[in-house]
């Protein structure tokens, strides 16, 4: 109810600024109509005018329809297929890093992409990546909320850029451009992985001793016995409605709404869990339930989700020379992905508790609160809303852009059968953990016009300045959800929610900053062949202080058909407020003493103990070259190197603990803390690389349209640097896993080939990726996994009779699975039912089959 209201409130706002409807005289041509390089630019530089291929950097354009033309529905999905250095992948049990995924760009952070829509500023989510993902310790633009059929082409600027936009621009921009164009189009997608897991063999029981007890490995685990086939899933149905409408209402405005709905089943890829489920029985023989139990008891793979996204875009004409615009968006996704399973308790013969999580004691007995054991449902409900007004035109030979956005994010956890054990029979099953918000104010004037000098072709003095206001919160779960119940005490059992342990008030936060900035730019076209662009820009910010960065690039064409082209620029990223102020704890007995554990705060008196500092902002340096050449007709082809310093890299300590540790904080009167983990700048990289990007629209030789488009990118990252911390020098800072994951926890390189045919109604569009190797790192006696190389293949068949549209297809056609991990023993038992690495680059889910059927108006 409250979607269909608030979405009817917006609207209704919507007509009232905008009386009157229809596609304004100026408006830019559908991006799919455009010829490949004649894009206008609206990122790189602010002069009117300039194509793509006359760009000094390197922008990529992905129009609309490439995006349509796809089984999957969610944009971050599309750019992994479409965009050589975009990498997603697809992470699960990982709390709400399931549900809001991260994705990144040139092998750099999620949060050192900066992500405009209609060229302002869009804000992150408010939830923080903690765990072991890629992108662990950030937050992120979440570009799933934005409907793919809303947008009317994608730019992406591969070029740091934050002299000219700001905060996180650090591997480049991605410009967002909603469509604002007259007629319609709905959509209903349906989907579903239709796959056999490689490496994972079915199993149809558990092998047998003479005796009639299981067969038992060096490791402890079951002997399964396997039918010689690999297991087979039917899963992860997803349906999409989806449609886009530009309402034709009247000779100088715009409006154009969009709407998609998504439900998506979950995947399960477990294998099967052969450890002891069960205590044993008093004659050591085991429970007669470990021959009918459901091994597959873990899930693994993408989460339950209900998404609904909801955008407006419209504009009109005021005067002869300004057009009111107003653009916004609201969304709702309804989660549920899964922790580990906790088996079933009890003591075994010989007295050890097989898994104290799921104990419910009297006095010293423990029996099972769940009789068979429990798998702990992480529930989520992400808000999401933006709303953008402005006014644009031109005055006294300025061509002007005054625009107020606002944008916030709320994510909040409901964990669902578990279990607080330190409450014991007194426990809930069910809990609300708390939450985050974030919240965004931008206020944003920028000026452009051109001048006329007369030893120059054109010149072009862009101005501006910003105003930004930020805000944090972490709200309180209740008590349960991470209170130390009396069983804490009396047997060291785990306090809190299991799965995700709730908020406590220690937690609570609600903080904000602010910022001012300025900025210049000069874009000089010397001649037709020689362009120069310059930018600097200073920003001021409440928490850290000053920053002043600059750019200078340049395009050099000594013929028409070839140029030459380069940039250096200083960047930053300003620390986010989740990586100052978010904190999380965890209750455990250790040595008959309740202590917490956990992530604190930058400014807790126990980070500051450790010798925490005040952070300070990721600073860069880029360095990138290139060329283009059009050497055919309908031909295009670029290169381009690049090289990123970055200092002072924000990252999450190791977990800091042992008798060093405790030392320094008794030493500093805190009693109750034995670990800690806190953001810090932590690490200087090295980012570098090649991409080079291909597109050829072949001449009509009567066999229909045909359009081929090849990209490659190479990406290496290495530690050059690292800090200490002077009150514990020995102490691991930044752990060798961790580091791992940072330098080869992303494809080595990429390949992405497409081709896009259609003569008459039918159409075929066939894409094959090739993702390099990938290495997920292992932990203390846990083999490192090389992933190998992997081709993913996704082809699309439609056929458009008149206004409708017919598709069928598969992603992932050919079942790919990435490498398995391997099963090394007692120390690798986990690889038994987690058989794939979430560090795969395209997932682990196998082959997508769907159907499309559309309609355009």
């Amino acid at each position: 109810m409250r979607k269909a209201v608030f979405s009817a409130l917006f609207l209704s706002s919507a007509l009232v600024a905008i009386p009157a409807f229809a596609q304004v005289a100026d408006a830019p041509p559908p991006a799919d109509q455009v010829p490949a390089g004649e894009e206008i630019l609206v990122v790189g530089t602010r002069a009117q005018g300039r194509t793509v291929a006359e760009s000094p950097v390197p922008v990529d354009v992905i129009t609309g329809d490439a995006l349509v033309n796809a089984g999957y529905t969610e944009t971050n999905k599309l750019l992994n297929q479409l965009v050589p250095s975009f990498n997603f992948p697809q992470p699960s049990i990982t709390d709400g890093t399931d549900v809001v995924r991260p994705a990144t760009l040139r092998g750099l952070s999620p949060d050192q992409t900066l992500v405009l829509v209609n060229g302002k500023r869009r804000h992150t989510t408010s939830l923080l990546n903690a765990n072991g993902s890629v992108g662990r310790g950030s937050s992120a633009v979440d570009l799933n909320t934005i409907p793919s059929l809303a947008i009317e082409r994608i730019d992406v600027l591969r070029d740091g850029a934050s002299s000219q936009y700001g905060s996180d621009a650090i591997a480049g921009v991605i410009n967002v451009q909603l469509k604002r164009r007259e007629g319609g189009r709905a959509t209903m997608t349906y989907g579903k992985y239709i796959s056999s897991m490689e490496g994972v063999g079915e199993v149809s029981g558990i092998a047998r001793q003479a005796n009639g007890q299981p067969q038992v490995r060096a490791d402890g685990t079951y002997v399964l016995e396997e039918t010689g086939r690999d297991r087979e899933v039917r899963d992860g149905r997803t349906v999409t409605f989806a449609a886009n409408m530009g309402l034709p209402m009247g000779e100088t405005a715009y409006l154009n709404l969009t709407g998609e709905y998504r439900d998506r089943n979950p995947t399960d890829r477990a294998g099967y869990d052969p450890r002891r489920l069960y205590p044993l029985l008093g004659n050591g023989n085991v429970d007669p339930r470990e021959f009918t139990a459901n091994r597959v008891n873990h899930r693994y793979g993408d989460a339950k989700t209900t998404d609904f996204n909801f955008f407006l875009n419209g504009g009109v004409d005021i005067g002869a020379t300004s057009e009111l615009y107003i653009f916004g968006s609201y969304g709702v996704r309804d989660g549920e992905s899964a922790a580990f399973f906790r088996r079933a308790s009890g003591r075994d013969t010989i007295g050890n508790i097989q898994d104290l999580r799921n104990c419910t004691f009297t006095g010293t007995v423990c029996t099972p609160y769940y009789a068979d054991g429990f798998l702990p449902l992480i529930t989520s409900q992400m808000e999401d809303f933006s709303g953008a007004l402005g006014v644009k035109g031109e005055v006294a030979g300025f061509k002007y852009d005054l625009s107020y956005v606002y944008g916030t994010n709320s994510f909040d956890f409901r964990i669902e059968n578990s279990y607080n054990a330190s409450f014991g029979p007194q426990s809930q099953r069910a809990f609300n953990a708390g939450g985050t918000r974030f919240g965004q104010q931008t206020v944003n004037l920028d000026l452009q016009r051109e001048l006329s000098v007369g030893f120059l072709s054109s010149l072009s003095l862009a101005l501006g300045g910003e105003y930004r206001n930020e805000n944090y919160k972490i709200v309180a779960g209740e008590l349960q959800s991470y209170a130390a119940g009396p069983f804490a005490f009396s047997n060291g059992a785990a306090a809190g929610s299991q799965g995700f342990p709730g908020f406590s008030p220690n937690s609570r936060v609600d903080a904000s900053r602010d910022s001012f900035a300025g900025y210049a730019e000069l874009d000089a076209k010397v001649s037709d062949a020689f362009n120069v662009v310059a930018a600097g820009r200073y920003e001021h910010y409440s928490d850290f202080g000053d920053t002043v960065n600059g750019k200078l690039a340049a395009r050099f064409a000594p013929v028409e058909w070839a140029a030459l082209r380069g940039s250096i620029s200083t960047g930053f990223r300003a620390p986010s407020l989740a990586q100052q102020f978010f904190s999380s704890f965890a209750t455990q007995n250790i040595g008959g003493t309740l202590v917490e554990i956990g992530t604190f705060r930058v400014g807790d008196p126990v980070a500051r103990a450790l010798g925490s500092r005040q952070l300070e902002a990721e600073k860069s340096l880029n360095i990138g070259g290139g060329l283009t050449l059009t050497p055919l007709r309908g031909l295009t082809l670029t290169a381009d190197y690049y090289n990123i310093k970055i200092n002072d890299r924000i990252i999450l300590s190791e977990n800091l603990q042992g008798t060093a540790v405790v030392a320094v904080l008794r030493a500093a009167g805190i009693q109750d803390i034995t670990s800690a983990r806190f953001f810090i700048n932590g690490i200087d990289t090295r980012t570098q690389g090649v991409e080079v990007v291909g597109t050829y629209r072949v001449p009509d030789l009567g066999i229909g349209s045909v359009t081929l488009t090849a990209g490659y990118n190479y990406n290496q990252t290495d530690i050059t640097d690292r800090s200490t911390l002077s009150a514990i020098p020995g102490v691991t800072l930044f752990g060798r896993q961790e580091s791992l994951r940072l330098t080869e926890g992303q494809p080595r390189s990429k390949v992405n080939l497409g081709l896009d045919w259609s003569q008459g109604i039918f159409g075929i569009t066939a894409r094959t990726n090739r993702f390099g190797n990938t290495l997920s790192p292992g932990g203390a006696a846990i083999t490192d996994v090389e992933l190998e190389p992997k081709w993913l293949t996704d082809l699309e068949l439609r056929a458009t009779p008149g206004q409708f549209e017919l598709a069928i297809g598969a992603n992932n056609l050919f079942d790919v699975y990435p490498t398995r991990n391997p099963i090394l023993g007692a120390t690798a038992i986990n690889n038994y039912f987690i058989p794939y690495s979430s560090f795969s680059p395209f997932g682990f889910n196998g082959r997508y089959l769907y159907a499309r059927a559309g309609v355009k108006f």
